[in-house]
């Protein structure tokens, strides 16, 4: 039992002692393979290295640069304007009766003389009628009186009448007369509400819809001194008004320039109508009122545009634009090769190392397609117009040169 005992405490000890062995032996094993490892790092990364040292540099980026395009422009103001008609009058009657006829389609282009409504015309017939018979019954008195008045005179020469006799007979003839004066005004006066039975268009334009169906009867009134019947609106079209507010600051640019400037061109309005982007209308600028709004700070103004075609609609928006300084050396640069910058705009520019250097601008309106540069560049920059992405400030770029091109159409 002991011995048995002893071989196997014997047997756990040489146990332990191999198991300490195997762990010393995995360990050293491990650290040789970190150590492996580490030189193999080691010799990747140098020789990596030594692949970096030798790299060729990367080309800086390619951009297209330009100076400005340089054009004799005049400055123009642009101002929101909206179309309105040059004559628009309310339709309504100047006799009353019942509607008996629409002789239009709603929203038709009719012309001056053309008939629109027409009015049931026998009440109109029969006082006329009335009246000429006042004026033959007038007539017969008058003529009865001057033979009444001839008798008397001739009694009165052969002293068998009285001289009272020829003075009454000369009253009954002034009363004939003055009767069928009467007569004869009742005639035109019946003649014109007849005449006013049919409603025609008192100038050419586009009728809105009809608001009185036939069968109706309507009010009507020669003066508008007691209530009308409204039967449709009529709007001219050619020409057309485009109404526009100016700021006091424009205002007093527009009148120096104006001042300055003598014949048409000082009264030109370019237009750009609707959705369109260039300014392809022109119109004249005849009104500018004669004070300012003191609640808006604006003056108001108004210019006719010719509309043969009928494109314009009152009530439609146009953008305005108003020349205000005679024409002057003005820089162009594509609208896309100017950045905005909060508030501010900015454009790219590059020195004469291939250094990308910003700039701060003061912009324009669009010319030609451009837009115009007021401020912050010179004619001799050499502005990025393409590869923008590409250009950070204080990087080194490659370039080539581009070309700027001026549309007169979109002018």
């Amino acid at each position: 039992m002991d011995t048995k005992a002893r071989l196997d405490d014997g047997g756990t000890l040489r146990d332990a002692r191999r198991g300490k062995a195997g762990v010393r032996t995995r360990t050293w094993v491990a650290m040789a393979a970190v150590v492996v490892a580490s030189g193999g790092a080691w010799f990747l990364v140098s020789r990596g290295g030594g692949h970096v040292a030798n790299a060729r540099p990367v080309p800086p980026h390619e951009v297209t640069i330009s100076k400005p395009l340089v054009r004799e422009l005049d400055t123009r103001l642009g101002f929101l304007g909206q179309f309105s008609a040059v004559d628009q009058v309310e339709l309504r009657a100047q006799v009353g009766g019942t509607l008996v006829g629409v002789h239009f389609k709603d929203g038709d282009i009719v012309r001056k003389g053309d008939l629109l409504f027409s009015i049931d015309p026998v009440p109109y017939e029969i006082r006329l009628a009335q009246a000429t018979a006042q004026q033959q019954t007038a007539e017969a008195r008058l003529l009865l009186a001057k033979q009444e008045l001839a008798r008397a005179q001739e009694l009165e020469r052969d002293d068998a009448g009285t001289t009272q006799n020829v003075e009454k007979r000369t009253s009954e003839q002034h009363a004939a007369q003055a009767a069928l004066e009467d007569a004869a005004a009742q005639i035109r006066d019946a003649r014109f509400d007849l005449d006013h039975c049919r409603i025609f268009a008192p100038f050419t334009g586009r009728i809105g819809r009809h608001l009185v169906s036939t069968g109706n009867l309507i009010a009507g009134s020669r003066a508008a001194t007691s209530p009308t019947t409204l039967l449709a609106t009529l709007v001219s079209l050619d020409p057309i008004y485009v109404d526009f507010d100016m700021s006091e600051s424009d205002f007093q640019s527009f009148s120096r320039y104006r001042a300055d400037t003598k014949g048409p061109l000082a009264n030109r309005v370019d237009l750009a109508p609707g959705d369109e982007a260039a300014y392809t209308r022109q119109g004249t600028l005849d009104f500018v009122d004669n004070v300012l709004d003191r609640s808006s700070g604006t003056i108001h103004a108004r210019a006719t545009v010719p509309n043969a075609d009928l494109r314009f609609t009152p009530g439609e928006f146009s953008r305005v634009r108003l020349a205000v300084t005679h024409p002057a050396a003005t820089l162009l640069l594509p609208d896309a090769a100017v950045l905005p910058d909060q508030s501010e705009h900015v454009v790219m520019t590059v020195a004469a190392d291939g250094t990308v250097a910003v700039k701060r601008v003061e912009t324009g309106e669009i010319r030609g397609g451009l837009r115009v540069i007021r401020s912050g560049l010179s004619r001799d920059d050499r502005v990025i117009v393409d590869g923008l992405p590409y250009a950070a400030p204080g990087t080194k770029v490659a370039t080539r040169d581009g070309a700027i091109r001026y549309e007169p159409q979109q002018n």
